[in-house]
């Protein structure tokens, strides 16, 4: 059956489904609270610190892709544990690619901030 649900009534119960989804992430991970805290401290941060607005932004997105990769990290932990608990090489290697996705962008946010606050207080 189709889903006949269309303009601001499909984007409202969109909303409410990565409502959820944010929800499910703050209740069953630990990293995405201890990311969530880092990134709005670094957003307070970036908001405090006299800078451009570009440097601004650059500064907050790359914090804001650290929390989006853990996100998607999650769902694929979630996807692969939803499949079976035995241990499989395929598995293993999705969660351990996720992981590296997350790694890869905090490493991607901290050498933007050092290279950004580096120029900036030189």
């Amino acid at each position: 059956m189709a889903n006949n649900t269309t303009g601001i009534t499909r984007i409202i119960k969109a909303a409410g489904y990565s409502w959820k989804g944010v929800r499910a992430a703050w209740i069953n991970e630990a990293a995405f609270r201890q990311e969530l805290v880092a990134v709005v401290l670094a957003i307070i941060i970036a908001c405090w610190l006299d800078i451009d607005t570009v440097t601004r932004v650059l500064l907050i997105s790359s914090v804001s892709l650290v929390m989006i990769v853990e996100i998607l990290n999650s769902a694929i932990e979630a996807v692969v544990d939803r499949i079976g608990s035995e241990f499989h090489e395929l598995s293993g290697r999705a969660k351990d690619m996720g992981s590296a996705a997350v790694l890869m962008s905090i490493l991607l946010a901290l050498f933007i901030w050092m290279s950004l606050l580096w120029s900036h207080f030189r």
